[in-house]
């Protein structure tokens, strides 16, 4: 039991900071780079303001390839009977 609370807190851990990370990527690129509210500034990449670029689609990949390599790293199967109590 207490085993599996461990790696549960762990899991819980790693799911908030990267959530934090994706947020904070997010808002860096959306409001801090490209914070010129005038159109005729804007970089563009395949048709997107490169503000946008960078914090969506960009930030998306990023963080779905983390979130892969985290729970390959991270994340373990757990059982959710009462008896079975091992990693």
């Amino acid at each position: 039991m207490k085993s599996r609370k461990k790696q549960i807190n762990k899991e819980i851990i790693v799911t908030v900071v990267l959530y934090l990370f994706y947020f904070l990527w997010w808002y860096y690129f959306a409001y801090v780079y490209g914070n010129s509210s005038d159109v005729e500034h804007f970089k563009y990449i395949f048709g997107l303001p490169e503000w946008f670029f960078y914090s969506c689609v960009v930030g998306l990949v990023v963080v779905n390839i983390l979130v892969f390599i985290l729970v390959r790293i991270f994340f373990k199967n757990v059982s959710l009977e009462e008896e079975d109590d091992k990693l």
